[in-house]
């Protein structure tokens, strides 16, 4: 079997597989086990690549996201072995409810990891269809009022989302099909590449705007974005943790497809403008709304939106130094805030509620939590010496270059947003601690191996890593 079957049948199998198994701590188990297999299979991609077919390939952009989406998947899974076990204890899931969190947590995996290693665009919308239906399931999965509406939610705009996704991959194979005739070969992704020359530009260009709304739903790109805040609060906190740092990467990643097709295409219009404006809206309006937030979990949730929102921004810009910081940049946010999310559920745990006002002082009731949330948050909002902050001034620097009057509204939002955060710290962290302080059954070494990533990677960037992304910011063009 090669090692895009691989990618796919470990996941596969470990869903069926723990939609049989009853019992908690084997099932906790065997899902992190398989993500530890699916994180080795990826890591194997950067040293062999297989050959390429109609359906799967791999190039150095996949296996940036690939390699990413199985590390914090395997992360978010030892995270979720204690999370998920305080909620069995409380009663919030019920066995049941549990084989299909786990069931469901491997399925969203192999979702995930199909997308990524799509050589079909017709495949590619599929396997983000069912990483999206996979998420709305688990959003509900607590089966409260509120989770329910989140997830309907979800799906509803998801399904929108999805739809106009839908009709801009048929217009490309549209405008494919009189080069490459009618068949597989029109959605074949190095086929399309290699002859998007020759493509009508007027349906190239009318495509990406449907890519770039029905996908930038998916990335929450304002003011596509509502699902996210909802979803987020509502679900498990692992899957707010994978939500963040995985699945708004993938939509990321299949719009950078797009976008490399697009510029193969002299004549069609230049896909930066459409993404710089959406990415400057979203880090601007989230940027104001994290000072409105009385949800721990939303807070962080529009923090996602700020962030996926400097991340299109430096893709738009285009050119090696923003793609090399956007690279960087979706890097460093998908570590940094699943750490936040894996700090933020077991506060919520220990503090009964998520709602802000009602917890205080956790560096002296929870000074492990306190004082983790402190360095996260110090992360997230880019001081250095943290990779965020590496990332922000490579974004403003090479926007300084190229687009100075640009640096202005993006910097405005960075520093409202940095504003908003420490705000939102100082009440949460120190003070008088507010009453509950139930201990915590936690497992902190994925929060502390994100954070330590993050840091070490805003002191010394490894050369082999620097001239990877190098190499697929050139690509991005």
């Amino acid at each position: 079997m090669s090692t895009l079957g691989l990618l796919l049948v470990i996941p596969a199998t470990a869903a069926a597989l723990l939609a049989l198994i009853r019992g908690y701590r084997l099932s906790a188990a065997l899902n992190v086990l398989a993500c530890l297999a699916s994180l080795g299979v990826a890591l194997s991609l950067s040293i062999w690549r297989p050959a390429e077919g109609l359906y799967l390939r791999v190039d150095d952009l996949s296996v940036v996201f690939i390699v990413l989406s199985a590390f914090v998947g395997l992360t978010t899974s030892v995270f979720s072995a204690s999370y998920i076990a305080h909620e069995v204890e409380i009663g919030r899931l019920t066995p049941v409810r549990l084989r299909f969190y786990h069931a469901m947590y491997q399925v969203l995996m192999f979702a995930m990891t199909l997308a990524l290693i799509a050589n079909n665009i017709g495949l590619m919308w599929v396997a983000v269809e069912l990483a999206t239906l996979t998420t709305v399931l688990m959003v509900a999965v607590y089966r409260t009022h509120e989770a329910i509406e989140a997830a309907w939610k979800y799906f509803i705009l998801g399904s929108v989302g999805i739809a106009l996704a839908l009709f801009g991959t048929i217009l490309v194979y549209v405008a494919a099909r009189p080069v490459v005739g009618e068949g597989l070969a029109g959605m074949v992704w190095t086929v399309l590449v290699a002859k998007a020359h020759r493509f009508d530009p007027i349906l190239l260009d009318l495509a990406f705007v449907f890519l770039m709304l029905g996908y930038g739903t998916k990335v929450g790109l304002a003011p596509l974005h509502a699902w996210l805040p909802d979803a987020h609060a509502e679900g498990p906190t692992p899957i707010s943790a994978v939500l963040s740092g995985l699945l708004l990467n993938v939509a990321l990643y299949a719009l950078l497809r797009f976008k490399m097709l697009l510029a193969a295409n002299a004549a069609a219009i230049a896909p930066g403008p459409l993404m710089i404006t959406l990415g400057l809206v979203s880090l601007i309006f989230a940027a104001f709304m994290l000072y409105r937030r009385r949800d721990i979990k939303r807070l962080f949730a529009y923090s996602s939106i700020e962030h996926m929102g400097v991340i299109a921004f430096a893709f738009g810009m285009g050119g090696p130094l923003a793609n090399f910081a956007g690279l960087l940049h979706m890097t460093m946010h998908s570590l940094t805030k699943s750490a936040i999310f894996f700090n933020v559920g077991h506060i919520a745990q220990a503090k009964g509620t998520q709602a802000i006002a009602d917890i205080r002082g956790l560096t002296v009731s929870h000074p492990t939590l306190g004082w983790s949330l402190v360095f996260a948050v110090m992360a997230i909002a880019g001081v250095p010496p943290f990779g965020i902050f590496t990332s922000e001034f490579l974004v403003v620097s090479s926007t300084f270059a190229r687009a100075p009057v640009l640096a202005i509204p993006l910097v405005f939002g960075l520093l409202v947003a940095f504003g908003a955060l420490l705000m939102r710290l100082q009440g949460l962290a120190f003070g008088e601690p507010s009453p509950g302080a139930a201990p915590t059954k936690a497992s902190y070494l994925p929060m502390f191996g994100h954070l330590a990533l993050v840091l070490a990677a805003g002191v010394f960037f490894p050369p082999l890593i620097t001239g990877w992304f190098q190499h697929v910011a050139k690509l991005l063009g």
